[in-house]
């Protein structure tokens, strides 16, 4: 009996310290409705057919921006999303993609590098080149797209880490 109690109060600092940090973390920025698909840019991009007019949240690194009369197209290096919505570069990327965005997209509001999450709808695959590679893009038309901070992209990440010898945080 006093083993288990022993580990329990072990336990629970490592749970509190769990709860705190996920109450630290943003809720997404987008909901998803019930047309929405996990599916990854690589995938769509692989059958568009079978996910033609679906929802997704998606996000990643801007690639390029390529403004036409009378809408612009933003290619984006896709990430997997955090819960928050946020791309986790640490993850291997999962293909690209064209955000078709009504209107004048400001390339200076999306410099190569920016990290973005959008909401969109799918709308089939585009044959193109990554360099001098041939390379499918999967469409999406964005209904929304936040351009993350670097704020936002440390908001609910502790800055300690644990571990043997020592450390810390420099900004």
């Amino acid at each position: 009996m006093h083993a288990t109690r022993r580990f329990v109060f072990r336990l629970l600092p490592a749970f509190a310290l769990a709860a705190l940090l996920a109450a630290c973390a943003p809720a997404p920025i987008y909901k998803t409705g019930p047309s929405a698909v996990t599916a990854t840019p690589q995938q769509v991009a692989t059958s568009p057919a079978n996910f033609r007019n679906l929802q997704v949240v998606w996000g990643g690194s801007v690639i390029a921006v390529h403004n036409f009369t009378d809408h612009s197209e933003i290619e984006v290096l896709a990430y997997p999303l955090d819960s928050s919505q946020r791309p986790r570069l640490k993850e291997p990327a999962t293909g690209r993609f064209i955000a078709i965005v009504p209107g004048f997209a400001e390339p200076m509001n999306y410099p190569q590098g920016s990290l973005v999450t959008l909401r969109g709808t799918l709308d089939g695959a585009r044959s193109g080149e990554v360099g001098q590679a041939d390379y499918t893009f999967a469409l999406v038309h964005s209904e929304a797209m936040h351009r993350w901070t670097a704020d936002e992209m440390r908001q609910g990440h502790p800055n300690v880490s644990i571990g043997v010898g020592v450390g810390g945080w420099i900004h």
